[in-house]
């Protein structure tokens, strides 16, 4: 699987975020739910559909969205080498960049350093009348100059309010009145199957609209950015449409598009769209405080496989288990601890750990949550008051499997007395159970089925107790702790 990053990645486009493109400039009027920081303007009135019936032509609403459609443009400049510009040669490259991308300076010789030019065209969208854009982080990141060109040519400066690389968000500002907008619509509400028109300038085609419906909601793991909930569709996104509207049948905005699957550097029916309700609290965030700030528990988050199931003797595969916690944060201080299971925050079920994350990063510092815990077997409500997320931290590491193998699982493994606690992994047998469930030689294993472990002796002493069925161990790999199933068939 590949993701494309338009001008960002080499010319592998080994994962391109489609950054040429163009957004939706959006009225405040038109948010679900107006934010204290933005000022009442008129809303941009919706182009109804008739619930439940596919309509011959969707002129009305591309006619009323397209004159709020808005093309931005970047650049920055740097300073290389000849022999350190691999594109020098390459003519699609020149095609999107110009000459200068690879040209030479009069005068120099061709070994010297000069300045290179790169430019992104990409997309905006309009948050208030008076010049508040939204766009994807990945069209303006690094850049030196920021051009806005609506579609009657008018172009303008913008300046960058903020951004937030880990959602792929930022927020621009033009010094202008009385914008053209789409009104906002609520991306919780888009249904799979439902229609959506995307707009954008594809290879630089401008004023382009493709249709499609909604493939997936909730898309995760994709590796394009920390926090995904993407929403994923089938309507043409190229390079060009990064930062594009998402629209649904009524003219609303319901995602900025941001990225594609794609292993040629072109559509293949496999797009996707940050939702408007993350992209709009994120922009709120921006706008008020200069930056986002995240909500934060002080803990690893791992998804339950059906073998962690079997192993922790749960009903089901539901909730998050604890892998992890770290002193004097706030899953701490509330007596989280390892091993126990989250199965719901503040009474709404947690599925998976990217879901959590998501909320708890959604959720302002200061806030005191509730938590329905599963520990040693018993269920219990923990209130957990939030702190804010330090700026160093990102995405937690996760690794692990399910296996399948015979006895315990852990044939192939050996394992050596450790320093401290627990036993070093020196050698994992390649294709074993353990191999596959993601143990690895140099591992230190704590814990066997819930049992510490501080000797090679414990260890086996461990494996001698342990029947069919999967195993459950408790791993640390560098500073973090989290848990590994192997299955035994």
């Amino acid at each position: 699987m590949k993701f494309e990053t338009f001008w960002k990645e080499s010319r592998i486009f080994a994962f391109c975020l489609v950054s040429a493109g163009v957004g939706a400039v959006i009225g405040s009027g038109g948010w679900a739910a107006r934010p204290p920081a933005l000022a009442p303007v008129a809303a941009a009135s919706a182009v109804a559909v008739t619930p439940g019936s596919i309509e011959t032509s969707f002129a009305p609403v591309v006619e009323k969205a397209l004159p709020a459609v808005v093309n931005i443009s970047s650049s920055k400049a740097s300073k290389v080498s000849a022999q350190g510009m691999p594109f020098q040669m390459d003519p699609f490259f020149r095609q999107f960049f110009g000459q200068e991308f690879g040209g030479r300076e009069p005068g120099r010789g061709s070994n010297a350093p000069r300045k290179q030019y790169e430019h992104s065209l990409g997309s905006g969208v309009v948050v208030r009348s008076d010049g508040y854009i939204l766009t994807n982080n990945h069209v303006i990141d690094g850049a030196d100059d920021i051009t806005v060109t609506f579609d009657n040519k008018r172009e303008m400066k913008a300046k960058l309010v903020g951004t937030d690389a880990k959602t792929d968000i930022a927020v621009l500002k033009v010094e202008a009145k009385d914008l053209p907008t789409i009104a906002m619509g609520d991306s919780s509400q888009a249904r799979v199957g439902d229609l959506v028109l995307a707009m954008g300038s594809p290879f630089g085609l401008k004023q382009t609209v493709t249709m499609g419906i909604v493939s997936a909601r909730g898309r995760t793991g994709l590796g394009i950015e920390d926090y995904e909930d993407f929403i994923q569709t089938d309507a043409s996104i190229n390079p060009g449409n990064s930062g594009g509207a998402l629209l649904n049948t009524r003219g609303e905005l319901i995602g900025i598009n941001t990225a594609i699957l794609a292993n040629n550097g072109g559509n293949q029916g496999v797009g996707f769209a940050v939702p408007a309700n993350l992209a709009r609290s994120v922009m709120t965030q921006v706008m008020d405080h200069g930056k986002v700030v995240r909500g934060y528990l002080g803990l690893l988050p791992q998804d339950i496989t059906p073998a962690m199931s079997q192993a922790l003797r749960l009903k089901q595969s539901e909730g998050v288990l604890i892998g992890d916690v770290t002193s004097g944060t706030p899953a701490a201080d509330a007596g989280l601890q390892r091993g126990d299971v989250i199965l719901d925050l503040d009474g709404k079920k947690v599925e998976d750990s990217n879901q959590l994350r998501m909320r708890v990063s959604m959720t302002a510092p200061g806030t005191t949550v509730h938590m329905r815990v599963l520990h040693d077997g018993s269920e219990k409500t923990v209130a957990v008051k939030l702190a804010e997320m330090p700026g160093s931290l990102g995405r937690a590491t996760e690794k692990n499997s399910e296996g399948n193998g015979t006895a315990s699982g852990l044939d192939g493994v050996s394992v050596e007395a450790s320093k401290g606690r627990g036993v070093i992994v020196t050698d994992v047998e390649q294709g074993s159970p353990a191999a596959m469930a993601g143990l690895r030689e140099g591992d230190t294993i704590l814990e066997v089925n819930r049992t510490s472990v501080s000797s090679v002796a414990d260890f086996d002493r461990a494996l001698r107790n342990v029947n069919s069925g999967a195993t459950l161990l408790l791993v640390k790999r560098g500073e973090n702790t989290f848990y590994v199933a192997v299955q035994a068939k």
